[in-house]
């Protein structure tokens, strides 16, 4: 079992390496985010890191359209999320995330959601993903272009 992330030094805000795929995404809170007390319900939270971690597919080389022509996905494995603070209608916030470790045939990808303004951190996220090919769902190894460039993160 990988052991899990401190964000005080696996910090999506720190400086990394430039071949350290990153990603800033910005959000603000809309109604359709929220419960009826204005406060972003949960799940809003995961739609944000799915918006985050599209983007920085596109940096590893997996646009849409790329993975679209292929039939190869990347695909969430395992969420840890923690809820530090709550975010309220009309909030500015950016996600922010990197490719934080990469294996044989997976790969970690780790997230905050800081409320601009006060740079309050709202929520932290990593996830584990694999790469498979469809139809057929077959579990593919890490390509070797991404071994060898991430190498710094094995």
């Amino acid at each position: 079992m990988f052991a899990r992330t401190d964000f005080a030094t696996h910090n999506p805000l720190v400086s990394h390496p430039p071949e350290t795929p990153t990603v800033i995404t910005p959000i603000e809170v809309m109604f359709f985010d929220t419960d009826c007390a204005a406060v972003v319900h949960n799940i809003a939270y995961l739609r944000f890191i799915e918006t985050a971690r599209t983007h920085l597919a596109e940096k590893m080389g997996m646009s849409l359209r790329t993975m679209s022509e292929s039939g190869e996905y990347p695909v969430v494995v395992r969420t840890e999320i923690d809820y530090r603070s709550p975010a309220a209608l009309g909030d500015k916030l950016e996600v922010r995330g990197h490719l934080e470790k990469i294996e044989r045939s997976r790969f970690w990808v780790a997230f905050q959601i800081v409320r601009l303004g006060d740079e309050k951190v709202v929520v932290t996220c990593r996830q584990l993903l694999a790469l498979i090919s469809m139809p057929g769902a077959k579990i593919l190894r890490i390509p070797a272009a991404w071994l060898e460039t991430f190498s710094h993160l094995r």
